[in-house]
């Protein structure tokens, strides 16, 4: 109205592709799109400096379009090809957000993303959370409709199944919402709500300023030799197939799991058996396993010499400080809180008995 700026209110932040469409064609000229990939080089490259020039571009790109006008930008990795490697779409989101709300244009424009990588909840919240308006996961559309075409989804229709997967993200979106105690995702939006684990503080003072990082890790060197080697095996011309990998379930050759399919057997059948041997078993496994927790890289500092024994609290004493958390009765038996308290009756510690 009045020459003023077009605006569409949107029910979700996940686009699905259409969706993407409808919105580059409203806003037209009002809109700007930004490569979020960086052209592959020789071995002599060096990834620190060609993944930080490519951020540096796309900041650059952002603001210019923000100073002409532009109230929508589309980052998107799309464009990416044989010689031209995707960006993180998190690395992208963040920078173009953070570098905006410094130079104070940030309420200016909505960062929309087009990424391949966000295939869950998690980096659906992970994206909005470091600063992205809307959210576009054309690959997991992709393969919904390659699903859809082979019949793996009875008779619902296409649209029915993008209506579902939309549902489900939003429904996840608002349980990872509410555990922050946020009711409203703009309260959400660009809120850093989360801790780096493995990045280095450096980049997450560039990229995520204000957010945890406790340890150190991963610069723009090794994230660049990440997506690279990534972006190789995708255009190798000898994989036909990609391997499924083990993020989600365990499988052979895949992600070490803490909790795997052998130690799982091994912990039912010493329940189920009253195997103490089976028991030593899964423990043993549990100690043998390779480093997977942060807390796996720590080792108890003893003393030389030992302690006394009389100058170590009672055993006794330490009991008390011992509580079982309060659960409730829909989530244990009543055989599991009754052996629970019992329990912690024998060696006078707490026990909570849940919800009432």
């Amino acid at each position: 109205e009045g020459g003023g700026s077009k605006v569409l209110v949107l029910e979700s932040p996940v686009l699905t592709n259409k969706d993407w469409d409808r919105l580059r064609t409203h806003f037209g000229g009002q809109s700007a799109e930004i490569d979020c990939t960086f052209e592959t080089g020789g071995p002599e490259t060096n990834g620190a400096d060609t993944l930080r020039a490519a951020i540096a571009r796309i900041r650059y790109e952002a603001e210019q379009a923000v100073r002409a006008g532009c109230t929508e930008l589309f980052l998107t990795d799309e464009h990416l090809g044989a010689n031209k490697v995707a960006i993180a779409g998190v690395l992208a989101a963040a920078a173009v957000h953070t570098h905006l709300v410094r130079r104070g244009l940030r309420s200016y424009a909505s960062v929309n993303i087009r990424s391949a990588e966000c295939l869950d909840t998690h980096y659906y919240a992970v994206l909005i959370g470091v600063g992205a308006t809307t959210v576009n996961a054309y690959l997991t559309e992709a393969a919904i409709a390659d699903r859809h075409a082979r019949g793996l989804f009875g008779d619902l229709s296409i649209e029915d199944c993008l209506t579902r997967h939309r549902k489900a993200i939003d429904e996840g979106l608002l349980k990872i919402l509410s555990k922050m105690g946020i009711a409203v995702i703009s309260s959400y939006r660009g809120g850093y709500n989360f801790e780096a684990v493995g990045l280095s503080r450096a980049l997450v003072h560039d990229l995520f300023p204000g957010m945890p990082a406790k340890i150190s890790g991963e610069g723009y060197a090794s994230l660049h030799l990440n997506a690279t080697m990534r972006h190789e095996a995708a255009f190798d011309p000898e994989v036909a197939t990609l391997p499924i990998g083990g993020f989600y379930r365990q499988r052979f050759g895949g992600e070490t799991h803490a909790y795997s399919a052998q130690l799982m057997h091994l912990l039912q059948t010493a329940v189920q058996t009253d195997s103490y041997s089976s028991y030593l078993a899964f423990s043993r496994g549990v100690r043998d396993l390779p480093p997977v927790y942060l807390r796996d890289l720590l080792e108890f500092n003893f003393p030389g010499e030992g302690v006394a024994i009389d100058s170590v609290e009672a055993i006794t004493e330490i009991r008390k400080r011992f509580v079982t958390p309060g659960m409730s009765l829909g989530a244990l038996s009543k055989e599991a809180h009754e052996t629970l308290s019992i329990a912690m009756n024998r060696i006078g510690a707490k026990a909570v008995s849940g919800e009432g």
